[in-house]
């Protein structure tokens, strides 16, 4: 059987209350959109590093031009 893990103690998800089983899906619910938002603040901080690099090079002349 599935259990989860909660406080180092195991629960057979078959067993949870369904008010349980609510809450415990709001926390995967919720622990998706996080990993979403990690991935995007990647994103944004590759292009900002992209950004400073460009910047930097057409201060200091190196831009190609």
């Amino acid at each position: 059987m599935a259990t989860i893990t909660i406080d180092d103690v195991e629960y057979e998800l078959d067993s949870l209350s369904a008010d349980a089983k609510l809450q415990l899906e709001a926390i995967q619910v919720v622990d998706k959109k996080v990993a979403e938002a990690q991935q995007q603040i990647s994103i944004l901080q590759t292009a900002r590093n992209a950004y400073a690099l460009a910047l930097r090079d057409l201060l200091t002349g190196d831009a190609g031009e």
